[in-house]
């Protein structure tokens, strides 16, 4: 099974994790609807709406190039009406868009914690529930949000509380929507990186250049989502996958390919235990954030 001829609608994707997803759907020839707020060059951040779908173009696929706010939704509703009209329908919706802010209760503005509660928890449910009556209609329906296993291990809640029960929201509707819509036949699935992932956020947010040194990049999480994606939904539903676990079971041996910096110790990421030889989650010194 492959990609091909099916349509992805992705939230944010305009760089990053996203557009290596879309990328790799658009080598089989995947049509990839980007909603995406970056619509002229940002003087910090790489890419928009506009060159991510040039380069799904250029890559083998079709792209529809779609300027949104997920926390809008009359124009999520559009962004469907939009992608349905253009490609006939939706198999596949990739919740990739995710808002962070590395503080404390003490140090989070409550317009910050608006943010990514309305970005990452609220703007997963409006993405599938405009989704859903097109998604039932597919062959091979899927839903994949980028989100960590669940947990209640207070060691990831103690130093960033609202970041972390955002992106844990996220995962509850995972749990939630592969039960609602399991009638359904549509495969709903977290998938999460086992180590930092050399984005925008990381190296801005988290840790700088060093942290990126220490990463993996994004075609891992690529990789391992296409994996996802082309199963069977009946019978690949309600999991939370981490990204070289996935990969490990796929066959794929060479996880060197992948490493930014060849031999550098690799920073495990929020969420999960570290691998021996990397440095683990808990090392994340917290970082001053701009209001």
């Amino acid at each position: 099974m492959n990609l091909a001829g099916k349509t992805l609608l992705m939230s944010g994707g305009s760089r990053g994790i996203g557009l290596a997803i879309a990328l790799r759907a658009a080598r089989d020839g995947a049509n990839v609807a980007i909603a995406a707020k970056t619509a002229t060059p940002h003087p910090h951040l790489e890419g928009t709406v506009y060159t991510a779908a040039k380069a799904i173009e250029d890559a083998g696929g079709h792209a529809l190039p779609l300027v949104a706010d997920i926390r809008d939704e009359a124009r999520v509703q559009a962004v469907v009406d939009e992608t349905v009209a253009a490609f006939g329908g939706i198999d596949i919706v990739v919740n990739n868009a995710s808002a962070i802010r590395l503080t404390g209760t003490l140090d989070t503005p409550p317009k910050r914690y608006d943010l990514m509660h309305g970005v990452n928890g609220r703007g997963t449910f409006v993405c599938v529930q405009a989704c859903v009556p097109h998604l039932r209609q597919s062959t091979n329906p899927h839903v994949l949000t980028l989100s960590p296993p669940l947990s209640t291990d207070t060691r990831w809640f103690r130093d960033f509380p609202p970041y972390m029960i955002a992106k844990y929201t996220m995962s509850l509707f995972t749990l939630a929507f592969a039960a609602e819509f399991a009638s359904l036949g549509i495969a709903v699935n977290s998938l999460w990186p086992r180590t930092t992932i050399a984005t925008a956020a990381v190296r801005n947010e988290i840790g700088g250049e060093d942290m990126i040194a220490a990463s993996r990049k994004p075609e891992i999480v690529a990789d391992a989502a296409y994996a996802i994606l082309t199963q069977p939904a009946a019978t690949c539903t309600g999991n939370f996958f981490i990204d070289d676990e996935v990969l490990l079971a796929s066959g794929v041996r060479d996880f060197a390919q992948y490493d930014m910096q060849p031999g550098a110790p690799l920073q495990a990421d929020f969420f999960v235990d570290a691998l021996p030889g990397m440095r683990p989650a808990d090392s994340f010194a917290k970082r001053d954030a701009s209001p």
